[in-house]
């Protein structure tokens, strides 16, 4: 039996629709339920910032999560196959009408990827403040506490609405299936056989 973590939310039914094409079956979570017992596949409920780490400590052979964060985490964990699902980008968000300046003093950045950003801005040997938020991040270029934000951007709605606007992408990402190292060793057979199934449903 194969354990997979999933992130709540639409990441989640579509991966179980996924399963349920290729085993012809129902794949659903009863109301409040974290745990759906099957024949072959234990499926986990987990919040998608937690993924990569049940998968990285065996609490779940395999799961699926986005590649934001796994690059944000950075944990030693197997990336099997893109699932071309939830394509986002990460992106520098500023006020509307300025310009993206790597040469300005004192650059203050917004974010809660605080390892995606300060990678970004290490690569092109700019010295950066970093602040944490963890949420509501279109608020800090707006009252002063940042220069600019790096943000998770799906349509740029929200940037938008809040008076800021992308100039820059740092990154696209979409989901990705994982592996745990050591289970892709004991169970290989059974990882791989998944792993071909659903790199089938996605081809077709």
């Amino acid at each position: 039996m194969l354990t997979v973590a999933l992130p709540k939310g639409r990441i989640a039914k579509e991966t179980l629709e996924i399963f349920g094409k290729i085993f012809g079956d129902e794949f659903i979570f009863d109301d409040r339920k974290l745990i759906l017992d099957t024949p072959k596949f234990r499926f986990l409920l987990v919040r998608n910032q937690d993924v990569a780490t049940y998968v990285y400590h065996q609490a779940a052979d395999i799961g699926v999560v986005g590649l934001d964060t796994l690059e944000e985490q950075g944990l030693d964990v197997i990336r099997l196959l893109d699932l071309q699902k939830g394509v986002c980008k990460v992106s520098i968000g500023m006020k509307k009408g300025e310009k993206l300046d790597l040469n300005k003093p004192d650059l203050k950045v917004a974010s809660k990827m605080v390892n995606i950003t300060k990678r970004y801005f290490e690569e092109r040997a700019v010295s950066v403040e970093i602040i944490k938020l963890y949420g509501s991040i279109e608020l800090a270029p707006l009252i002063g506490l940042a220069d600019m934000i790096v943000d998770i951007v799906e349509t740029g709605t929200t940037m938008k609405q809040n008076g800021l606007e992308v100039v820059e992408d740092i990154m696209t990402s979409s989901t990705y299936l994982i592996a745990n190292k050591n289970s892709y060793v004991s169970k290989k057979d059974e990882v791989l056989d998944i792993y071909e199934k659903i790199e089938k449903v996605i081809k077709s």
